[in-house]
């Protein structure tokens, strides 16, 4: 299993906190063999699509693409912090395009978000948005602005429903 790992952290620089085995199983072959996200420094499924991966900056145990049909579109930037899970077909998109030009992007501040956080199957997080720490969002969520520290929040806009105890699983320092 060492070796393993050791063989891993040579394609995967960020690769702390997954199970070397899951890796290899579930994206190794499509991402280094096939070539789907490739040059992404982080297992992404291969039904996921990661652009701008340059423009993220990663936490420990933060691996988002590694869910089926997700869309990471970094343009402006995402900062993402420790313990990020995120659901099959999660978008999170830092720019829009103009409302004037379809080929102009938006320039906005970048996506942030918090230790901690579980964005739920099918939710869109919009640019410039900040989701702050130990925050559940719901399932098929759309937001549209920005998640307080310790809260669930849900639906389209998402809003926070009822706040939330205290993260209880493994955390980690920077």
């Amino acid at each position: 299993m060492t070796f393993l790992r050791f063989i891993l952290r040579f394609f995967y620089r960020h690769i702390d906190g997954a199970n070397p085995l899951y890796v290899l199983g579930t994206v190794f072959f499509s991402q280094k063999i096939l070539g789907f996200n490739r040059f992404v420094p982080w297992p992404v499924h291969f039904t996921s699509r990661v652009l701008y991966h340059k423009n993220i900056t990663l936490g420990k145990r933060s691996f988002p693409g590694w869910s089926q049909g997700c869309y990471i579109q970094a343009r402006n930037g995402i900062s993402i912090g420790n313990n990020l899970r995120m659901g099959p077909n999660v978008g999170l998109i830092s720019s829009n395009h103009s409302n004037d030009d379809y080929d102009i992007w938006t320039e906005t501040e970048p996506i942030k978000i918090g230790d901690n956080v579980w964005i739920g199957m099918n939710t869109v997080v919009m640019p410039g948005i900040e989701i702050g720490n130990n925050v559940i969002i719901g399932a098929n969520s759309v937001v549209t602005k920005s998640i307080p520290d310790n809260c669930i929040a849900v639906g389209n806009p998402c809003k926070p429903i009822k706040e939330k105890q205290a993260y209880k699983g493994a955390t980690f320092s920077d």
